[in-house]
């Protein structure tokens, strides 16, 4: 295809202490589509003093789509936009929320919930004020906000899931991380005393109005975990939890559970290639997964990039390299790169995959923008074949 690119990823030798674990293993092809500008979409264009950050999305059945993101590194919320038609165009919907999400901060997310009766919820949380929340019955045409969780945290909910998938029975568990100090202190917020970051998961049995006393799901010494992803393995028997490890001096890690999150496994490394920041993904096949993410990787050529990863459910589960990684988006952030990800992921009917993100967009006076890439797997299995067909 015209402004396709790729290269193949090397093998790096990183010196670092054993008990790290982060050597890398020999690479996977890696493709490029960042400079395809015919698949970008900007929702929302950066300027010299705004700084759009830390979006999140939600399909809904017939692809209409939500995006909420918050302005400023984990400032206040109120940005919202909405489409129609898959996210080739969007609409601004800020004043359609009540006045009170403009006093939320730091990261909102939003999910579509469904109650044991069929009603629909789209809910929005936010960091703070303690897990801060509004509600939409409408489908986001109006909005009210509710008193807020209550709970210590560093960032509101990463997933959430559905604790009995496939039963419409309003029940979920929902995933996120917080700070617990070296007194066994949990803190709010994120502040600068000494800790450790832990996840935790907490369930609700009416689709989102009340939740569980928070449960430590992962918690490892020396590592700091945060910024879960949950989802189900094909045959929805197992849970796989995969994480940040927001030390950066390995790799990331996932935690697993056969009894509905009941409990959970010992963490364990994930491969060099899955190694990143805020893991979102979707299934593009029966047992086939695309993952996007902000590049980790130590010795990566595009740490600090908007990347994904397709392998299957078994190489996540093995820590095996999977099929291809691929540059989605080149941050032009600095003075490091890597400020972005936190992406939104959704697969629509037609196969295209929708990857979108905060990021320094060009190399330019304008701060970051929300850009959304669009693709299809088989365009990416092209192009490696390609790639293959010409060693």
């Amino acid at each position: 295809m015209t402004g396709l690119r790729f290269f193949i990823g090397l093998t790096f030798a990183v010196v670092v202490a054993a008990s790290t674990r982060a050597t890398a293993q020999p690479a996977v092809p890696q493709l490029d589509i960042s400079d395809d500008a015919f698949r970008h979409v900007v929702i929302a264009q950066g300027e010299p003093n705004l700084y759009q950050g830390h979006p999140y999305l939600v399909k809904n059945p017939d692809d209409s789509l939500i995006v909420v993101w918050s302005i400023d590194h984990g400032g206040y919320a109120g940005p919202m936009a909405t489409s129609a038609d898959g996210g080739l165009t969007w609409e601004r919907i800020d004043s359609s929320a009540p006045e009170g999400f403009r006093k939320h901060k730091n990261c909102p997310s939003i999910y579509r919930l469904v109650a044991a009766d069929g009603s629909v919820w789209h809910w929005v949380f936010s960091s703070q004020p303690w897990m801060a929340r509004i509600v939409s019955g409408d489908g986001g045409k109006t909005w009210e906000e509710k008193e807020p969780l209550g709970f210590a945290n560093v960032m509101a909910f990463s997933s959430i899931i559905q604790k009995h998938p496939g039963i419409q029975d309003g029940c979920y568990l929902g995933f996120y991380h917080r700070r617990r100090a070296a007194d066994g202190t949990v803190l709010n917020e994120e502040p600068p005393q000494a800790g450790r970051l832990e996840v935790v998961v907490s369930e609700t049995t009416d689709a989102g109005f009340t939740w569980s006393e928070p449960r430590v799901i992962a918690s490892v010494e020396g590592k700091d975990l945060c910024e879960p992803f949950a989802f189900y393995s094909p045959d929805s028997k197992e849970i796989c939890c995969l994480m940040r490890e927001n030390t950066h001096k390995g790799r990331s890690m996932t935690t697993y559970s056969v009894d509905s999150g009941a409990t959970w496994t010992t963490p364990q490394d994930t491969s060099w290639e899955l190694t990143g920041d805020r893991h979102i993904g979707v299934y593009v096949g029966e047992n086939r997964l695309f993952f996007a993410f902000r590049d980790q990787a130590i010795g990566s050529e595009t740490r600090g990039d908007f990347v994904g990863w397709v392998g299957t459910y078994d190489d996540v589960k093995n820590g095996a390299p999977g099929d291809y990684r691929v540059r989605l988006l080149r941050s032009y952030a600095k003075p490091w790169r890597g400020d972005c990800g936190y992406p939104g992921v959704a697969v629509l009917k037609d196969g295209t995959v929708i990857a979108l993100t905060y990021v320094k967009y060009k190399d330019d006076e304008n701060r970051h923008s929300i850009v959304e890439t669009r693709f299809k797997i088989e365009e990416l299995d092209q192009m490696k074949r390609a790639l293959e067909e010409k060693k």
